[in-house]
């Protein structure tokens, strides 16, 4: 494509083009840039890739969009904000592919991932052909493809979208991050239905209050991004929500009078069963095959958006009842050992005490949790996670998650704070997987060992450096050992 075409199909941010040339892709990261392509001069809170356009110039960076015009022999385009622009020309690009399948959000802190799951899942059943994209990497069909965020850069996003409507598919089920919507990634995607699940402390590296990380999530429903909403109405938050929405919203829920509400909930380890109600008068059982009641409400939540997308109540039960596992949410692994081993994401206070009020409902013996807290993040959760950890484990290894640039044992110093607090039992092991080891030796029958944190995560961030542990690999070669 034409660099003056480009800019004449997204030229909102457009203030000057000097230049022009053919266009082959596009690039933010002057790491990676190749001949041929448009590069982006984004300027951020840590850098400003201005710097670095020489580099990409040398490498082969065909033309350069800027916020102040470089002394470089290439065309360069100027706008007003190099972020905004790109969202802009990355949906140009690509042929704005959102507009051709039925694209459907789920925001929330927790719950995110496995609805998508679920949503996928009833969009199949319907007889479409559905993808995802998420945290757990992008997904056409049962085929997974690389991703590196929850919600993608715009030009990956984009991308990632061409290539999926290319391959027919006609339904997208996608994780909406608080980080997307604050950093304008959304733009030039349009939701057919967009979903709350709920609200709890993450991110306040990023927003500093839970008021502003709230304020965030509640932008996207607006009119602008969706056409119709479902809603948890158990979230207390959620009431802010509902009084200024401007589309047309369904709730969902437990505890209140919602519009599609469960009853006679029974959990078990190896499911969740209720009674769905739409409206109060027509029933549908549902018997999940994922447990916990943060189930049902996932459960829920797609549920409400099949509904809102007309797909039959059957399918959606059967669609329900067909998913067997999600990557690293709550998912028992194949150990063949008396004690059960489950694999977890719960990197947050509120997803922490989920799973381990959960796991507690249904375990024989002990509840024995190995976690930590990730660095350079958040750290006003360490202790609170640590605390949690004292009172619904009968006991806590506190290890490494990702510490990335900091030092582990002063996050596992700051989580202990919290452990210390309660009367639960605790050993501090810094190796993630000598702590899993410990846990796995430890265990007796009846016992459940949680693996909390790093769920489907197949890396240990040390140092600034992804080294491998794929914790799925690491208990099978540790049990392995121990067999030997």
């Amino acid at each position: 494509m034409l660099l003056s075409v480009l800019c004449e199909k997204a030229g909102r941010e457009v203030l000057e083009r000097r230049g022009d040339c053919e266009v082959k892709e596009l690039c933010m990261d002057n790491r990676i840039i190749k001949e041929g392509e448009l590069f982006f001069c984004i300027s951020g809170a840590r850098f400003d890739a201005h710097k670095f356009a020489p580099g990409a110039v040398e490498k082969g960076a065909c033309a350069l969009v800027v916020e102040h015009f470089l002394d470089l022999n290439v065309p360069q385009v100027l706008v007003k904000n190099t972020r905004r622009a790109m969202t802009d020309m990355a949906a140009a690009f690509f042929g704005y592919p959102a507009r051709e399948m039925k694209m459907l959000g789920i925001t929330g802190t927790k719950g995110k991932t496995t609805t998508t799951y679920l949503v996928k899942a009833i969009m199949e059943h319907a007889g479409m052909k559905a993808g995802i994209i998420g945290t757990t990497g992008n997904m056409i069909g049962d085929r997974y493809l690389h991703s590196e965020f929850t919600t993608p850069e715009p030009i990956d996003l984009h991308r990632t979208l061409r290539r999926m409507a290319d391959e027919g598919v006609q339904a997208v089920s996608m994780e909406v991050s608080a980080h997307a919507i604050e950093m304008g990634r959304l733009e030039n995607v349009h939701f057919d239905a967009g979903c709350y699940t709920n609200l709890s402390q993450d991110h306040l590296d990023l927003f500093g209050t839970m008021e502003k990380y709230f304020e965030c999530k509640k932008r996207f429903f607006a009119p602008e991004w969706i056409s119709n909403a479902a809603v948890n109405a158990d979230e207390v938050t959620s009431q802010s929500i509902l009084q200024d929405i401007k589309v047309p919203c369904m709730t969902y829920g437990i505890a209140v009078n919602a519009d599609l509400y469960a009853r006679d909930i029974e959990i078990t380890e190896n499911g969740v069963s209720f009674v769905m109600k739409l409206h109060n008068t027509r029933e549908y059982p549902v018997h999940l095959k994922l447990t916990g009641m943060f189930n049902v409400y996932n459960a829920l939540a797609a549920a409400s958006v099949g509904f809102i997308m007309g797909i039959d109540p059957a399918v959606i039960t059967q669609a329900l009842e067909s998913v067997r596992a999600v990557p690293g949410r709550a998912e028992v692994l194949d150990t063949h050992t008396p004690y059960k081993v489950l694999l977890d994401y719960s990197h947050s206070p509120d997803a922490l005490e989920n799973i381990l009020t959960t796991v507690r409902e249904f375990t024989r013996n002990r509840v024995i949790c190995v976690f930590g807290c990730g660095g350079d993040r958040d750290p006003i959760k360490r202790p609170i996670m640590g605390e949690i950890g004292g009172k619904l484990a009968d006991l806590s290894i506190l290890t490494s998650d990702n510490p990335r640039t900091e030092d582990p044992f002063q996050i596992l110093k700051e989580v202990e704070e919290g452990t210390k607090k309660t009367d639960g039992k605790y050993v501090v092991i810094e190796n993630r997987r000598e702590a899993i080891r410990y846990a796995l030796e430890i265990g007796q029958d009846g016992d459940v060992i949680v693996l909390a944190g790093k769920g489907h995560e197949t890396y240990q961030e040390i140092n600034g450096v992804k080294n491998p542990f794929d914790e799925k690999v690491v208990v099978q070669e540790l049990l392995a050992e121990m067999e030997n």
